[in-house]
C-alpha cells in the first residue's frame, strides 16, 4: 500500500504534487518552527484512487487513526473525549490554489456529549454551542448535501428574533436552541440523526473532501484557470484552534505586500471573535490588519516577524491565514498569494531590486494575460459623477454592465451579448459561473480577502467588496443606497481601483500601459510603468521568436510598429476590396469578356497600389507579408437571400431587375454550401485570369515607388490555401515574371500559407518552391478537426467543453497533439528540404500565450498577431525563452 498519510513534520514545500499546496506549505511552516497546530495530510494519490474506484483505498483509515493518535499524544486530548475533546478541521488542498471551490469541515468531534466537555474545558458555554452549530451546518452541507440555505434561513431568523445584526451577538441560549433547530433541519433532509460518533464524522468528512474535487464549481474553476482535471486534492486534518473564544481571539488573512498594487506593507483583514470562514465568506465586515496592533500588540508584532520570514523563504508575496486563540498566534496556511496584474509586474521588479530574484525569474512570474488586463481601458475620472457608494477596492479594473443578482441569471444575460455586473451580499463558490460571465462583481459585505475578492483577482475580474451602504435584496432583485433604488437591468459602473460604484455607464480612456506602448511618456514616475518597461526590455533581449502583426491598413501598421511589431506577418488583401470598392469587384465578377475583366482589374490596380504604398511606408525597413486574395468571390456580392428578395419584388411589380438580376445569377452560380472547401485562395488565382497578377503588380509598383523615394520596402508575397506544389509553382512563375518586368526591386520572397492538412504532410515538396511558410492555424484547425468555426462555436462547443473533450477551444489555444503535430511535421520537412526556410504563424494562435510557447519550442522564426496583442506576444516569447533555458534545453 502506498504511503497515503504524512505527518506535517514529514513534508515540505517541494511536495505539492503529493501533498497539495496547502499540505506542502503547512509542512514547510512546521519545519521552519512556526506555530502550526499539529496534524497530517492525506495525499493526492489517495484522492485519485478514491476517484477511480468510488471507494476509499483499503487500509487508509487505519493509517489515519495511527496519525491521529500522534496528534492526540502531542496535545493530551482525544477525539470524542466527553470531558476534554480534541476537535479537528478537515480541509481540501490541491496542487494549485482553488479558493473556496472544494470543501472544508470544521469542529469535527463535537457531539451532544462532548459539547458539554468543550464548554467546561474552554470556560465558555456560548463558544461551545456556537462551535456545535457550525459543525452541524458545515457537515450537513458538505458531507450530506443539505442545502446551505436551509441552515442560513434559521440563522437569520434567530438573529432577527434576538434583535442582533451579527452571529457573534447571539447568546448561549440562542445558540443552544439553534443547535436543536439545525439538527432538525439535518434530519428533515437526510432522514437520519446527526452522527454522534466522532470517528464517523472524520471518515465521512474525508470522503466528502475527496468527492468535492469533482463538484461542478471545482471543474468549472479548473477549466477557467486551465488546471489539469486529473490531479486530485490532498486532505489536511489538523487540530482545531479557535478564534471565536471571545474578544482576545480572532482570525485574519495577511499579505506581505498589497495584492492589488504590489506596494510593500501590512495588508489584510482581521475579525475578532470569529472563525476563518467568517472572513473568507465575507458575512461580517472586517477591520484592516493594522487594527490588530491596537487590539493585540504582542500577536501583531509576532505576525509581522513571521510574515517577513515567510516572504524571504518563499521569495514572493505570501498570503497567510492565522488564528489567535486567547492571545496565542497560530498559523493555519500560507501560499504564494494571488495578485492583480499590476501587482504581479510591480512585485516581480521589486524583488529583482531587492536582490531576491533575477530578471529571468521575474519574467517567469508575469504573463501575457496579465499584461492584456493592464492594457484594458479605465474610467475617465474627469467625467466622473459623485459615486453612488464606495466599498473596498478588491480587484482593479473598470467595469460597466447591467445589474443582476443571481449567478444563473448572469450567465443567461451575458449569453445574449449584454455586459453584466453580478451584485450579491457576499459570493460563495456556487456563484462561480456568474462571476465568470460577469464583467465585474459587487458585494455589500466582505473585504480584500473575501471569496469574491480572491476569486476575482485570480480571474482578473474587476471587483468591489464591502460596499456596506448597499442594502442588497436578492429576492426582490434590487439594492438600495440612501433611498436610491437600483433594480435588475439597471446599468452601474464599478471601479476596482478605488472601490467606487456609479449609476450608469462611465466613459473610459486608454490605460497608462496602453499609452506607454503607444509611445507616450508619463508625466511623473510610475512604478507599474517602470516595471512593465523593464520586463518588456528583458523579454525583447531574451526572446528568439520575432513578433509581427496582422495589419491591413497603414494606420494599423503604424500602431503595430509603435507596439513593437517587427514587420507584418499577414496583410489580408480582401479587406481592401470592401466599402466603395465592392462595386469594382462586382464588375470583375460580372465580366463576360476578357476586355471587361481586364478593365475591372485595371480599375482596382491603382487602389491596391496606393494601399501598399501606405503600408510599406509605415513598415519602412521591415518585412510585409501580403497574402493574395483568399476568400471566394461571392463573399464580395450581396447575400443570396437579399438579392432573391429584391429580384422577386421587381418581378412582382413587373419591373426589370436590371443589375440585381445579373448579380443574383452570379451569386447562384458561385454560391457554395461550404466556401471553406470551395473556390478560394490559390484556386481562385488560377481560375480567374489576371487576378493574382494584378495584385502582384500592385505590390511591386508600390515597392518600386517607395524605393525610388529613398524608402526601404521589404514585401513578401504569400499564396494562400496551397495544397500541392504545382499550384504554388504556377503562381510563382507568373509573379516572378511581373517582378522581373518592373525591376529595380529588392529580392521579394514568395512563400505560402500552410493551412491545408495536405500541405502540411507534403511540406518537403512545397518547400522546393517556397521561400517561407506561414501557418494559417485558424483554417488548419478547421480542416484538421473537420468543422467550421462559425458553425460550431455556438452549437456543440459548450457541450464539448462541459464534457471535458476540449479543455479549451482549439481556436483559442492551439491543439498541440493534433494540429500542433501537423505544424511540427511541416516545419521539420520544410527545413530538411530548404534549411534557410523562414517559418512563422499568422493565425490567431500567434497571440495566444500557450501557443507561443509551443511555437518557440519547435523552433519557428516568428509569430504574427493583431496589433493590440503584439506586446503580449513579445512578453510571452521572452517567457518561452527563459522557460526553455531553465529546463536546460533549447529549440532549433
Amino acid at each position: 500500500m502506498p504511503k497515503y498519510v504524512f505527518d506535517f513534520v514529514e513534508g515540505g514545500k517541494d511536495l505539492k504534487d503529493l501533498l497539495g499546496g496547502k499540505g506542502a506549505n503547512l509542512a514547510e511552516m512546521t519545519r521552519l518552527g512556526l506555530p502550526v497546530p499539529p496534524g497530517f495530510t492525506i495525499s493526492t494519490e489517495a484522492c485519485r484512487a478514491y476517484l477511480a474506484t468510488g471507494t476509499v483505498p483499503a487500509g487508509l483509515f487505519d493509517r489515519v487513526n495511527a496519525h491521529l493518535r500522534l496528534v492526540e499524544d502531542r496535545l493530551g486530548r482525544t477525539l470524542g473525549d466527553p470531558t476534554d475533546p480534541l476537535l479537528l478541521s478537515v480541509r481540501s488542498g490541491g496542487k494549485f490554489s482553488m479558493p473556496g471551490m472544494m470543501d472544508t469541515v470544521l469542529d469535527i468531534g463535537l457531539t451532544d456529549v462532548s459539547v458539554h466537555g468543550l464548554a467546561v474545558q474552554s470556560g465558555d458555554a456560548r463558544f461551545a454551542w456556537d462551535s456545535y452549530r457550525r459543525l452541524i451546518g458545515m457537515y450537513g452541507k458538505t458531507v450530506c448535501g443539505v442545502p446551505g440555505e436551509a441552515f442560513e434561513r434559521e440563522l437569520a431568523a434567530h438573529r432577527s428574533h434576538a434583535g442582533v445584526a451579527t452571529d457573534a451577538e447571539l447568546g448561549e441560549a440562542d445558540l443552544r436552541h439553534l443547535v436543536e433547530v439545525y439538527k432538525k433541519v439535518f434530519h428533515d433532509h437526510t432522514g437520519r440523526e446527526f452522527p454522534q460518533a466522532p470517528h464517523e464524522q472524520l471518515y465521512l468528512a474525508i470522503e466528502a473532501v475527496f468527492a468535492s474535487w469533482n463538484t461542478e464549481r471545482a471543474v468549472l474553476y479548473r477549466r477557467q484557470e486551465r488546471i489539469p482535471q486529473d490531479l486530485g486534492t490532498a486532505v489536511n486534518v489538523m487540530a482545531m484552534v479557535f478564534g471565536n473564544l471571545g474578544s482576545d481571539s480572532g482570525t485574519g488573512v495577511a499579505f506581505t505586500r498589497d495584492p492589488a498594487t504590489g506596494v510593500r506593507g501590512v495588508y489584510g483583514d482581521y475579525l475578532a471573535n470569529a472563525q476563518g470562514e467568517d472572513v473568507v465568506a465575507g458575512i461580517r465586515n472586517t477591520v484592516p490588519l493594522q487594527e490588530l496592533e491596537r487590539i493585540d500588540p504582542r500577536s501583531y508584532h509576532q505576525l509581522l516577524s513571521i510574515m517577513d520570514k515567510l516572504e524571504h523563504h518563499y521569495r514572493d508575496l505570501c498570503d497567510i491565514e492565522f488564528t489567535i486563540e486567547r492571545g496565542k498566534l497560530w498559523m493555519l496556511q500560507t501560499r504564494v498569494g494571488k495578485r492583480t496584474p499590476a501587482a504581479a509586474f510591480t512585485i516581480a521588479v521589486q524583488l529583482v531590486d531587492e536582490g531576491v530574484i533575477d530578471l529571468d525569474e521575474a519574467l517567469r512570474r508575469v504573463t501575457g494575460a496579465q499584461l492584456a488586463q493592464l492594457m484594458f481601458p479605465r474610467f475617465d475620472r474627469t467625467a466622473a459623477p459623485a459615486p453612488l457608494a464606495v466599498g473596498v477596492p478588491a480587484s482593479p479594473g473598470a467595469a460597466s454592465g447591467r445589474v443582476v443578482f443571481d449567478a444563473r441569471r448572469a450567465v443567461e444575460v451575458a449569453a445574449t451579448g449584454e455586459k453584466v455586473i453580478l451584485v450579491r451580499r457576499e459570493t460563495n463558490p456556487d456563484d462561480l459561473p456568474g462571476m465568470i460571465a460577469a464583467q465585474g462583481i459587487l458585494t455589500s459585505r466582505g473585504g480584500k480577502t473575501s471569496h469574491a475578492a480572491v476569486v476575482a483577482r485570480g480571474m482578473g475580474k474587476t471587483c468591489v467588496c464591502g460596499a456596506d451602504a448597499l442594502d442588497v435584496d436578492t429576492d426582490s432583485g434590487r439594492f438600495t443606497v440612501d433611498g436610491v433604488v437600483v433594480t435588475e437591468g439597471a446599468v452601474v459602473s464599478i471601479d476596482g481601483a478605488t472601490g467606487e460604484v456609479f449609476l450608469g455607464e462611465m466613459p473610459v480612456h486608454p490605460s497608462p500601459v496602453a499609452r506607454y506602448f503607444e509611445g507616450e511618456t508619463p508625466a511623473e514616475q510610475d512604478a507599474l510603468l517602470e516595471a512593465v518597461h523593464r520586463l518588456m526590455l528583458h523579454a525583447d533581449r531574451t526572446r528568439r521568436l520575432d513578433v509581427r502583426a496582422n495589419a491591413d491598413t497603414g494606420a494599423d501598421a503604424a500602431r503595430a510598429r509603435r507596439f513593437g511589431a517587427e514587420g507584418i506577418g499577414l496583410c489580408r488583401t480582401e479587406h481592401m476590396f470592401l466599402g466603395e470598392r465592392r462595386a469594382l469587384v462586382e464588375r470583375l465578377i460580372l465580366a463576360e469578356t476578357d476586355q471587361e475583366r481586364d478593365a475591372a482589374l485595371a480599375a482596382l490596380l491603382p487602389l491596391q497600389r496606393a494601399d501598399f504604398v501606405e503600408i510599406f511606408e509605415a513598415m519602412d525597413g521591415l518585412p510585409v507579408t501580403v497574402r493574395l486574395l483568399d476568400p471566394p468571390l461571392h463573399e464580395f456580392l450581396p447575400p443570396l437571400e437579399e438579392l432573391t428578395a429584391r429580384v422577386a419584388r421587381a418581378e412582382a411589380l413587373e419591373q426589370d431587375p436590371g443589375r440585381d438580376g445579373a448579380l443574383l445569377a452570379a451569386v447562384r452560380r458561385m454560391h457554395e454550401q461550404n466556401p471553406m472547401l470551395g473556390l478560394r485562395g490559390v484556386r481562385l488565382g488560377l481560375v480567374v485570369p489576371g487576378l493574382f497578377a494584378m495584385q502582384v503588380r500592385a505590390i511591386a509598383e508600390a515597392a518600386a515607388d517607395c524605393a525610388a523615394r529613398g524608402r526601404s520596402p521589404r514585401p513578401e508575397i504569400m499564396v494562400p490555401l496551397v495544397a500541392a506544389v504545382q499550384e504554388l509553382e504556377a503562381v510563382r512563375a507568373e509573379a516572378e515574371h511581373i517582378l522581373d518586368e518592373i525591376g529595380g526591386l529588392p529580392h521579394v520572397r514568395i512563400g505560402t500559407m500552410i493551412e491545408v492538412p495536405r500541405a502540411a504532410v507534403t511540406a518537403g515538396e512545397i518547400a522546393g518552391s517556397a521561400e517561407f511558410f506561414s501557418f494559417g492555424t485558424n483554417d488548419l484547425t478547421q480542416l484538421g478537426w473537420g468543422f467550421s468555426r462559425d458553425d460550431v462555436e455556438g452549437t456543440f462547443f459548450p457541450r464539448y467543453l462541459g464534457m471535458g473533450i476540449f479543455g479549451v477551444s482549439p481556436f483559442e489555444s492551439l491543439d498541440v497533439p493534433g494540429v500542433g503535430r501537423l505544424v511540427r511535421m511541416a516545419a521539420d520537412e520544410g527545413w530538411a528540404a530548404r534549411p534557410d526556410l523562414k517559418i512563422g504563424v499568422c493565425g490567431e494562435h500567434g497571440g495566444d500565450p500557450d501557443s507561443i510557447h509551443f511555437f518557440h519550442t519547435i523552433g519557428l522564426d516568428y509569430v504574427s498577431c493583431s496589433p493590440f496583442r503584439v506586446p503580449i506576444a513579445r512578453l510571452e516569447a521572452g517567457r518561452a525563452a527563459v522557460a526553455t533555458t531553465a529546463a536546460g534545453s533549447d529549440s532549433r
